[in-house]
């Protein structure tokens, strides 16, 4: 009996045993079963212990079925492992997409779309590019009536009123020539002798700078008209820098007011009121014709003589 007794509690151990380590069939994702008995795991995977005393390599966690991870999250420490790769199930996947609410946002309004100029003249630095555009454009006419010989104030109007057309339209036409004005007879020129004065020499270091006009001196009594020629000077701008220097400031002295600045050119005699600018190879007199100062450009070269003499009383 004792024997009998001692056989069966054997039995219940060797059974009880197996049971508990029995090896767990896991259910790969590729359609096949591995059996075998967990030896370790981490995130990057298990590795299980086969018949024969064999073991796996690290094998990942997507290596395995849904249904394997399922068997395998019923281990409390493997379940957060295998948690990221299991798929939910439809009624709850359902119910998080419920939960998410689309609310709509405050969007700023996007302002009204304007022409170029139109948002030039809605800011400051817009107001401020057409007032320099502007000016740009008046200083333009400036310049345009100055080298065509056009009067000032028609194409410096004309430009305010028209910007940038009438500008080119001046530029594009030709130079207006101005007529000489001839106070100097052919009789005083031909007759008019001179002589030198002593004490004063020349350029080049041969007789008078200043030549008196003996016919004018007679009339008028007063010996102080100079003549300079060509020839006995060379015209150029430290010439006109040097000799007539009074005559290129803005205000002239009393003294010079006195005096009559003519031009002798190959069109005729000029009476220039001043000396407007000076150039490397021009000079730019001011002289006035109808009554208004104009500016006349003469080359140093087409200047044959000028004359300084009283004005008439």
């Amino acid at each position: 009996m004792l024997k009998i007794f001692r056989a069966i509690l054997g039995l219940c151990v060797c059974g009880l045993w197996l049971s508990v380590h029995a090896a767990d069939n896991y259910a790969l994702a590729d359609g096949t079963t591995l059996s075998g008995d967990i030896v370790t795991f981490n995130d990057a995977g298990i590795i299980l212990r086969l018949a024969g005393d064999k073991y796996t390599e690290r094998m990942p966690w997507t290596q395995f079925s849904q249904e394997g991870l399922q068997q395998l999250a019923q281990n409390p420490k493997i379940k957060p492992l295998v948690d990221p790769f299991m798929e939910l199930p439809a009624t709850e996947t359902t119910r998080h997409t419920e939960d998410i609410q689309v609310k709509d946002v405050t969007r700023l309004a996007m302002p009204p779309h304007k022409s170029l100029f139109g948002g030039l003249a809605t800011s400051s630095v817009g107001l401020f590019l057409l007032f320099l555009a502007y000016a740009a454009n008046l200083y333009a006419a400036f310049e345009v009536a100055v080298c065509r010989g056009r009067p000032l104030g028609t194409v410096i109007g004309l430009s305010a009123v028209v910007p940038v057309v009438v500008p080119a339209v001046f530029f594009l036409m030709p130079t207006l020539q101005i007529a000489p004005v001839t106070n100097i007879t052919s009789e005083e020129t031909t007759a008019a002798t001179t002589f030198a004065v002593a004490g004063v020499t020349t350029d080049a270091g041969k007789g008078s700078d200043i030549q008196v006009s003996a016919e004018a001196a007679g009339k008028s009594g007063d010996p102080t008209t100079q003549t300079f020629k060509r020839g006995q000077f060379t015209f150029n701008r430290r010439f006109f820098e040097t000799k007539f220097a009074g005559f290129s400031a803005p205000a002239r002295s009393e003294a010079d007011q006195k005096l009559e600045f003519s031009v002798k050119l190959p069109s005729g005699q000029v009476v220039v009121e001043r000396i407007a600018r000076l150039g490397q190879n021009d000079i730019h007199f001011e002289v006035l014709l109808a009554g208004q100062p104009r500016e006349m450009a003469v080359a140093f070269a087409d200047i044959q003589e000028i004359t300084l003499k009283p004005k008439p009383a």
